[in-house]
């Protein structure tokens, strides 16, 4: 289920599977103009970054955004939060993602994390967020779920949404640059339900 899925750094993903999708694409070394579909999480610099952006989008990219923010690019699609769009004949839900008791993420900024159906798998990618009422009802096989803590759910709060959620792949990711320390993902794993597969991507 992660063939062809590769996590660039932080939470900037690549999954190739019917489509070329990036989320949240940061740090992207090299200009590959590739993407069928770039989806956007929220507007922080580290998930919404145009100069990244520009190295993988080509003229017929669709870029999928929460209906809050601004861009200036065309094929873009705003969305919102507890929704399911069909972008290029692929099913993608929206999940609210937001903080609680921090003022990062507020609910009201309609911020988003996807539920992607690709080759009838269901690919849960968090955003930034804790765990939430809406998040906590997610059925899905494979979870990218954030462990860096600060802004997000910590190694901690996302293996109990992870075991609440029971994914049977979880990879965690948002650790090892901006916040976390890589040994978090090692954490992470040790705290798991002991049927639920944890793959580390980021090393």
């Amino acid at each position: 289920m992660l063939d062809n899925i590769e996590i660039n750094c932080h939470s900037s993903i690549k999954i190739n599977k019917e489509k070329i999708i990036y989320v949240d694409p940061f740090k992207i070394k090299d200009e590959k103009h590739d993407a069928d579909i770039i989806l956007i999480t929220h507007s922080h610099f580290d998930h919404y970054s145009e100069e990244d952006i520009e190295k993988v989008i080509k003229p017929d990219t669709i870029i999928v955004v929460p209906k809050t923010m601004e861009i200036s690019k065309t094929n873009v699609l705003f969305v919102e939060p507890n929704n399911t769009y069909d972008v290029l004949g692929i099913k993608i839900e929206t999940i609210p993602a937001y903080n609680i008791k921090k003022n990062f993420h507020p609910k009201q900024n309609g911020w988003v994390g996807y539920i992607l159906n690709l080759e009838n798998t269901r690919y849960y990618i968090a955003g930034d967020t804790d765990i939430t009422e809406e998040n906590k009802q997610i059925k899905c096989d494979v979870a990218f779920i954030p462990i860096g803590g600060t802004y997000t759910t910590n190694y901690k709060e996302g293996a109990e949404l992870t075991n609440i959620i029971k994914p049977k792949i979880v990879v965690p990711i948002h650790y090892g640059s901006i916040v976390g320390a890589k040994k978090d993902a090692e954490k992470f794993a040790k705290l798991l339900d002991s049927n639920i597969q944890c793959n580390i991507l980021i090393k």
